[in-house]
């Protein structure tokens, strides 16, 4: 899913906030991860990206619900227990 393409600046920069098209992304991956099933599977995914990414910021990452104002229940983490969420 491309619903974070548009965080990739925001996420290699590591400071600021994230664009309005970001944030969108964010609040459009919160609709489609409602069972935990969906989140875990969003998780592994953003793991894997992640892991194609090498400059990404944790910091951002993990930053990126809380600046866009949305509860999403994932956490945006290369290191992530995927399995764990519920």
């Amino acid at each position: 899913d491309t619903s974070l393409a548009f965080c990739i600046p925001f996420l290699a920069r590591g400071g600021g906030f994230p664009s309005p098209a970001c944030c969108l992304g964010v609040r459009n991956l919160q609709v489609l991860t409602l069972t935990t099933e969906d989140k875990r599977a969003a998780c592994e995914c953003i793991k894997a990206v992640g892991a194609r990414i090498p400059f990404i910021n944790e910091d951002a990452a993990s930053s990126l619900p809380q600046k866009c104002g949305v509860d999403l229940n994932i956490p945006i983490s290369r290191t992530a227990d995927c399995q764990s969420i519920n």
